[in-house]
């Protein structure tokens, strides 16, 4: 027996439809709904990872600092080119100061309103260590501030617990897995950013001691240092369990270089002298740059195009010229000046360099992040 055929009726909803429309008001409206999404876009892409560039301008404002102090010659007409490290110094101070809060204030509300996406920085091998740029950021905004911020013991206090808290609260928290967790063995997870917890301990130490706070300088130079040894071997060691970083973020290779210059600044302020163990720390920086400048190859990947990776370039510069500065003080000789010369312009180049970068290409920076770290494995 032959089945009759059923007849399907499709009916459409025209409610489901979306008709195009002309209506201005309309159209308006959605312009306004797309607003918020925009600037909210602007929140979600700024991570820890752009504070380096703070770090940048805060350690380039100490070298243009020190700089003026040692130019402290009466303005002339024939000594005009001695006011220039004061005034480039101020200029610097009050362009770092407003970079500062603004990127601050943009983290700030990504915690409030995105906290996922800060939770996922804070279990990703490399993000984890970039919240230590926020705080070390800060500390080198209150050294290299002008002298009646400075100098003003009570005023520096509020400033310097808040920052040094949370320092104290991610070396407990990242070397605490160290030794506890299984997931968390250094030889698994180590990376040239780790060494940002050290850097955050060293500029911590330096700054408090500069206030007068010898004891808490040398409690922060120790937890510092003795993981830095530690930090130091496994790095060396390139053990076939760790996590590499991308090709693209190489450039923090130079932080090699930062920290020991970071710690022979960090022990000067607590021996109050330049002495045999600040100079050991001072050749292995050199040893260490030289290692690096002479392998372009290995920065080939990561300079093809312009990203936030490259100010990783900058402020490990600026601390080997502060303390090539340091040890010219101590040296005294025509190579020892010649070599503070040489790494200061080079330092103050690649500064300028990357700050003109970075003001044409802005708008590439924000869409296009170096790291997503809740996508990222």
């Amino acid at each position: 027996m032959v089945q009759p055929e059923m007849e399907l009726e499709v009916i459409i909803d025209s409610s489901i439809i979306k008709q195009p429309t002309n209506n201005p008001s309309i159209v308006k409206n959605q312009e306004n709904h797309s607003k918020p999404s925009q600037q909210a876009a602007i929140i979600t892409r700024i991570n820890a990872g752009y504070f380096r560039i703070c770090i940048s301008f805060g350690s380039q404002a100490l070298l243009w600092k020190i700089l003026s102090e040692k130019t402290d010659i009466p303005p002339t007409f024939n000594n005009l080119f001695a006011k220039l490290p004061a005034t480039a110094y101020f200029l610097i101070w009050c362009l770092t100061l407003c970079i500062f809060v603004s990127l601050t204030i943009l983290y700030i509300l990504k915690c409030i309103f995105h906290f996922n996406m800060v939770k996922a920085e804070f279990h990703h091998h490399v993000g984890v260590n970039y919240l230590f740029a926020p705080c070390i950021s800060w500390l080198l905004l209150l050294q290299s501030s002008p002298s009646f911020i400075f100098e003003n013991k009570y005023s520096c206090e509020y400033v310097w617990w808040p920052l040094i808290v949370p320092v104290i609260a991610l070396d407990v928290k990242i070397y605490g897995q160290w030794f506890t967790t299984e997931k968390r063995f250094l030889s698994m997870v180590a990376n040239p950013t780790s060494q940002l917890s050290v850097i955050g301990n060293m500029v911590g130490a330096h700054v408090a001691v500069k206030m007068g706070w010898g004891e808490s300088g040398i409690c922060l130079f120790t937890l510092g240092m003795t993981h830095y040894l530690v930090i130091f071997i496994t790095l060396y060691q390139r053990l076939s369990g760790n996590n590499h970083i991308p090709s693209r973020l190489r450039p923090v290779f130079f932080l090699f270089v930062a920290t020991p210059s970071m710690a022979a600044l960090a022990w000067r302020s607590i021996n109050g002298d330049f002495d045999v163990l600040c100079k050991m720390l001072f050749f292995l920086s050199l040893f260490l740059f030289a290692s690096l400048a002479s392998r372009p190859v290995l920065f080939k990947k990561s300079v093809k195009r312009f990203s936030v990776a490259w100010w990783a370039f900058s402020f490990p510069l600026s601390f080997l010229a502060l303390t090539s500065t340091a040890y010219a003080q101590e040296a005294k000789g025509a190579i020892p000046m010649g070599l503070a010369l040489f790494l200061s312009v080079i330092s103050v180049l690649v500064f300028l360099f990357l700050l003109v970068c970075s003001t044409l290409k802005m708008d590439s920076l924000l869409r296009n992040p170096i790291l997503s770290f809740c996508n990222e494995k």
